[in-house]
């Protein structure tokens, strides 16, 4: 029985945060539900729904995932998607921001819906011997670029949790493609071939000419984390060119076309744990070291640099880059950015586990300013629901 276009009644609660006396809503109750990767925001452009994906059952006994749209005024739920009549396997998911589109792997090709219509086009075929990343739709609905990176033999020496076998990825990882494919489903081009192990592919907000993509590893292990791809002169460069002791990651586009990044230092491996420690790297360089955030433009020109003297896990931008939200381990932090010294405060309390990658908070803004989104399994580990705190304008 195809389940498309089935309804399911509000699950939504409202309650107050007991650390900072915000009004939370908990949008989602059954099953797992999360939001789609922080660069791609689950909102719709007006912020009156979210997509979303949800799967019964839990973690370690996970159900078939679909997608969701919730209506953010009356608590709804639709499901959009039958994935099993089509597919063994998906995953993968992005989406244009007004969710025409739902972007996605299935069966380990790449694949675009009309979440109007559902109506299915095949946009690429993985390279054999290779294994296709997460994808990144241009403005303009036209592209999506995606990398294709080879299949290394791993002996993993972290077994169980989301960064299992990190370090031995970032080594045994030799071949990938940067590959742009059309919407029309006319196919794509490999416009770059690269010897690292590719990743966070993102298209500019604002125009088709640039890519970003990073060198993935441990920070503290990788020499150059973030490249542009200039897709008309097909030239890259290193976007903020790296010291000895930099560790730099998270890195997403602004609304305006900066590329925010997050530089921890020394010794730091960008993970986090489900024992609230790092995967790779131990030891740190200490307390007296100081992280830094920065903004760079297409140029790849650092335009501005601030200190933050403590640590988060994700961060991500307000419309006008003044604010920013933050996951730290076990809080959801507000920090102000728009004077030369950062200000930050709890917005609420998440107590996520962080043992897998669906219950890694990233919080991120809606596209009017005015509400924020985070995943959490804190309530129950291994089930992460969805939550809302909605802002001041």
């Amino acid at each position: 029985m195809n389940k498309i276009g089935q309804q399911f009644v509000s699950e939504m609660e409202r309650y107050t945060d007991r650390k900072s006396g915000r009004e939370v809503v908990q949008l989602t109750q059954s099953g797992m539900s999360w939001h789609m990767y922080f660069t791609d925001n689950s909102f719709t452009l007006g912020d009156k729904d979210i997509i979303y994906l949800h799967a019964d059952g839990n973690l370690r006994q996970k159900g078939d995932t679909n997608v969701f749209r919730l209506n953010l005024e009356s608590g709804v739920r639709t499901q959009l998607t039958d994935f099993k009549s089509q597919f063994e396997t998906t995953g993968a998911f992005t989406k244009s921001p007004d969710s025409e589109y739902l972007i996605f792997i299935g069966d380990g090709d790449l694949y675009s819906m009309n979440l109007n219509s559902g109506e299915t086009t095949l946009l690429y075929r993985c390279p054999v011997g290779h294994t296709l990343g997460h994808p990144s739709v241009s403005f303009d609905k036209r592209y999506v670029a995606i990398a294709a990176c080879d299949v290394p033999k791993v002996n993993k020496s972290y077994v169980g949790e989301n960064y299992g076998g990190f370090k031995e990825s970032f080594y045994a990882h030799k071949h990938a493609y940067l590959i742009v494919a059309r919407m029309d489903g006319t196919g794509g081009d490999v416009v770059f071939e690269d010897t690292h192990w590719m990743g966070h592919v993102q298209f500019a907000p604002d125009t088709n000419e640039y890519i970003t993509y990073c060198h993935e590893g441990p920070w503290n292990y990788v020499q150059q984390r973030i490249w542009m791809f200039n897709t008309i002169t097909r030239h890259v460069k290193p976007c903020f060119v790296q010291a000895e002791d930099d560790s730099i990651g998270h890195e997403f586009w602004t609304r305006d076309g900066l590329v925010f990044f997050d530089n921890r230092g020394k010794g730091h491996d960008g993970t986090i744990t489900s024992d609230k420690t790092q995967a790779v790297t131990m030891d740190s360089d200490g307390p007296d070291a100081i992280p830094w955030i920065g903004f760079a433009d297409k140029e790849c020109n650092l335009v501005r640099r601030m200190d933050l003297p403590y640590y988060c896990n994700h961060y991500h931008a307000n419309r006008d880059n003044t604010k920013l939200v933050a996951d730290a381990v076990e809080d959801i932090v507000l920090i102000d950015i728009a004077q030369d010294t950062p200000k930050i405060e709890t917005l609420c309390e998440h107590n996520t586990s962080w043992r897998w990658q669906t219950v890694h908070c990233h919080p991120c803004w809606s596209w009017s300013n005015d509400k924020i989104l985070f995943a959490s399994d804190g309530k129950e580990e291994g089930r992460p629901q969805l939550y809302m705190v909605e802002m001041e304008r």
